[in-house]
């Protein structure tokens, strides 16, 4: 859900509990100040009806209220409490029963006791605060619809240029020449937004170009030597005066120098991966690369008396043909040299996966470790990043990447 959705509809319901309680309370103060006013009134009609009845010969049915409603009852009691209260009397002008405010006392006349009970109308009233109570709730739903359809559309507005510049965020492309430019807006977080961005953009872009020139000359300087020391190894080896002593401590270093080697220059492809150096991509036939790299190993499954099997489908993929070598040959080696004497590899490859089963050792292998930098069994020879080099490729890419096992064979699944 939106920001702005989220404001609106916090808003909303605030301003919607808030209007609420204020209306009720509205209503009880309403309620209670127009019952104020007709107690005094009654307090005013009960005084002038004692005057009244002590000024006429002590009469009281002589005592007209028009409109009202007065009950005079002659009584023995000597003290009556007064109070007002609601009631529901007959209208003598309307002739019909309605809501009204009645008020009850004692009057002494001359030597006799009389409860008078004056009532009056309290219609009016109601339909006065009815007709409040009306113009509160159109007023409330008024206020209502203005708050949400100026949230809902004046608020956009006021994010668009967040909007815009999130877009140019998702659009930015480190080695792309055009740096992070922002929108222009009036709102002035979203000014020190874009100028905070910015900065941070030429920062980044510095140290790209930075890993960039040092990645290109770590891979020329250090490649270089060790370029030279396998020529002149090589030279060496076919010196017949060498006796097989010094042949074999040649050997181990030139076998330790192209390790260095392919180090050096796994390494450095980590590098480029994670930073995102390599960006060249064409379309790629897998199925006729898969039939290639089948004839390439074959000599090295041979070796092992490997049987390997396997069932391709049509699949084109968009990537760099170098990185596809790379991950497919780490696979395959991987198949090969984990691979027990006269076992099976199999390939398999669907419109959306790609999977390389092998046989080998009896126990499953743990599924995290094994993509990790320099995880290696006991008995590898290897540097310990060929896995690790395609979970890279395939994170590059987009690609998924699973280990599995079962029944003693292992599994690499790669998910398109």
């Amino acid at each position: 859900m939106r920001l702005s959705e989220h404001y609106t509809r916090t808003s909303f319901y605030i301003t919607l509990a808030v209007l609420v309680i204020g209306a009720v309370i509205y209503y009880f103060a309403i309620n209670y100040i127009g019952t104020q006013q007709l107690d005094r009134a009654l307090q005013q009609q009960l005084t002038e009806a004692e005057e009244y009845i002590r000024s006429n010969n002590g009469n009281p049915q002589q005592y007209d209220l028009d409109r009202d409603h007065a009950v005079f009852v002659k009584t023995y009691r000597q003290l009556l409490q007064k109070r007002f209260f609601d009631t529901i009397y007959l209208n003598p002008a309307e002739q019909r029963r309605e809501a009204g405010r009645a008020v009850e006392d004692l009057v002494k006349l001359k030597n006799s006791n009389y409860k008078v009970t004056i009532t009056i109308s309290r219609v009016g009233q109601k339909n006065l605060i009815e007709l409040i109570s009306i113009i509160t709730l159109a007023l409330l739903a008024g206020l209502l619809t203005v708050l949400f359809i100026t949230n809902k559309y004046l608020l956009n507005g006021l994010w668009k240029p967040f909007q815009l510049t999130l877009k140019e965020i998702k659009q930015f492309n480190i080695a792309d020449v055009d740096q992070f430019k922002g929108k222009p807006s009036k709102v002035d977080e979203f000014i020190e937004l874009n100028e905070a961005i910015r900065e941070m953009s030429l920062r980044v872009t510095q140290d790209y170009l930075s890993l960039k020139q040092f990645t290109e000359n770590a891979s020329h300087e250090m490649m270089t030597p060790l370029a030279v020391v396998t020529t002149k190894l090589d030279t060496l080896i076919q010196d017949e005066t060498l006796t097989a002593v010094q042949l074999a401590q040649i050997a181990d270093i030139y076998s330790s120098v192209n390790k260095s080697s392919r180090l050096n220059h796994s390494l450095l492809l980590l590098a480029k991966l994670e930073n995102k150096l390599i960006v060249e991509e064409e379309s790629i036939e897998l199925d006729v690369i898969l039939e290639r790299k089948m004839l390439q190993f074959q000599e090295l499954m041979q070796n092992k008396n490997l049987t390997i099997r396997y069932k391709l489908h049509p699949k084109q993929i968009s990537a760099s043909k170098y990185l596809i070598d790379i991950l497919l040959n780490n696979l395959f080696g991987n198949a090969i040299r984990h691979n027990v004497p006269g076992g099976e590899i199999f390939i398999g490859l669907d419109p959306d996966k790609l999977s390389i089963k092998n046989t080998g050792v009896a126990n499953a292998l743990n599924g995290q470790q094994i993509f990790e930098r320099f995880h290696k069994s006991k008995d590898s020879q290897g540097a310990g990043l060929g896995l690790t080099l395609v979970k890279n490729i395939c994170q590059h890419y987009g690609y998924g990447i699973q280990y599995q096992y079962d029944a003693g064979k292992h599994t690499f699944v790669i998910t398109f």
